[in-house]
């Protein structure tokens, strides 16, 4: 039981980690947009999947048409739907806004997986809830000043798309746990390919329409590895250890933590982004940056140690049982 909990606990800090690299995208991509970006990884990602899926003869048998449809309406929701609502409210309500709001996943995710699950009593998850809550507010503290508020462009329609990401991602953690516990018999590696591959499939099949709308910088700035070469690279590299591993790594965290748990763990990417802006832009953070990068760290450790003290009694109560 132990072994199991604290592999989730790490799958859990990896994915945020993993995931938080997106923040980071803007800065490496260029003359390129965040669609060119989206494609290459998507695409590079489902090619991993699919070498995974064909590596062994034992995986066709999870190759059923029930699997496929699944695998590939979750990617729809938490790819392409995700990143589409994202990347809409980052270019009306601005860089610093939408992040601010999609801090809130963790707090909607925990409260709706344990209402539905019931791991753990309210009263025990008050305070590291507070804290999460401080240290986002922390965190984001310059996202509604003067400063923050100068690159929207609508708020009108900025934060219903941030909300609408929110919305997403909850939905997708809650139907991926869902998916994966009516599957019991099939490896976190195998569905893990099988949205990865869905997620390329949806990429590939937007690149027409977006491609129309001027979405992508691609045919304009060239396809070949000259023009192209540090999007691919970039790409590449992100698409391996952000989309494969993190999609991984949050597949074993929901097969091995009740959601709520998972939802204080993924808080970590707030945390993990900051930092990773902070050397992007080669500064030290500010003194409410750094206290709020503490808190949320403080909120998880509590929250690790609310659920493995509930875990460890389960288990002693089992063994009196006996």
């Amino acid at each position: 039981m132990d072994k199991s909990f604290y592999i989730g606990v790490l799958a859990a800090l990896f994915a945020a980690f993993a995931f938080s690299l997106n923040f980071v995208v803007p800065f490496i991509i260029g003359d390129y947009s965040t669609f060119d970006f989206a494609l290459v990884r998507h695409v590079v990602s489902a090619l991993v999947g699919l070498c995974i899926l064909f590596s062994d003869r034992g995986v066709i048998q999870h190759l059923t048409l029930r699997n496929w449809l699944s695998a590939i309406w979750l990617a729809f929701i938490g790819y392409v739907g995700y990143f589409l609502t994202v990347t809409g409210a980052a270019i009306f309500a601005g860089p610093v806004i939408a992040p601010a709001f999609l801090g809130l996943v963790p707090l909607v995710l925990m409260v709706v997986g344990n209402q539905r699950q019931g791991s753990v009593s309210w009263q025990s998850l008050t305070v590291p809830l507070m804290l999460v809550l401080l240290g986002l507010v922390f965190v984001n503290g310059t996202a509604f000043t003067a400063e923050g508020l100068e690159s929207v462009r609508s708020f009108w329609i900025g934060v219903p798309l941030a909300l609408a990401a929110v919305a997403l991602w909850v939905w997708f953690a809650i139907a991926n746990q869902a998916a994966l516990a009516v599957r019991p018999e099939m490896p976190s590696g195998v569905w893990s390919a099988l949205i990865l591959v869905g997620g390329g499939v949806l990429m590939l099949a937007f690149y027409p329409a977006g491609a129309a709308m001027g979405l992508f910088q691609l045919p304009k700035l060239g396809f070949g590895w000259h023009a192209a070469g540090s999007l691919y690279l970039w790409g590449t590299s992100f698409a391996l250890l952000a989309t494969v591993c993190g999609v991984w790594a949050w597949n074993v965290a929901s097969r091995t933590l009740p959601v709520a748990l998972a939802a204080q763990l993924i808080v970590s990417e707030t945390a993990f982004g900051v930092i990773g802006g902070l050397v992007v832009h080669a500064r030290w953070p500010t003194a409410m940056e750094a206290a709020g990068i503490a808190i949320l760290i403080g909120g998880v450790v509590l929250s690790v140690r609310i659920f493995y003290e509930r875990q460890f009694s389960l288990g002693k109560t089992a063994l009196a049982h006996q």
